[in-house]
């Protein structure tokens, strides 16, 4: 059986988020400045979540 692309794209955002969230941490801990990680993130987060709503069961 064929997974869904938008599935795919769904949990290749999701990995992503997890590690820029560890980077972020990591980058935070040793005091280093972790704006464009956050903007990032941020981005991903927001494309993560257009991907989902068009996804939702009973969208027309």
């Amino acid at each position: 059986m064929e997974e869904d692309p938008d599935t795919y794209r769904i949990l290749r955002l999701r990995a992503e988020i997890l590690e820029l969230g560890s980077a972020i941490r990591q980058l935070q801990r040793e005091g280093l400045d972790d704006a464009a990680a956050q903007l990032l993130i941020a981005r991903k987060r927001a494309q993560l979540e257009q991907l989902v709503k068009a996804n939702a069961p009973g969208r027309l």
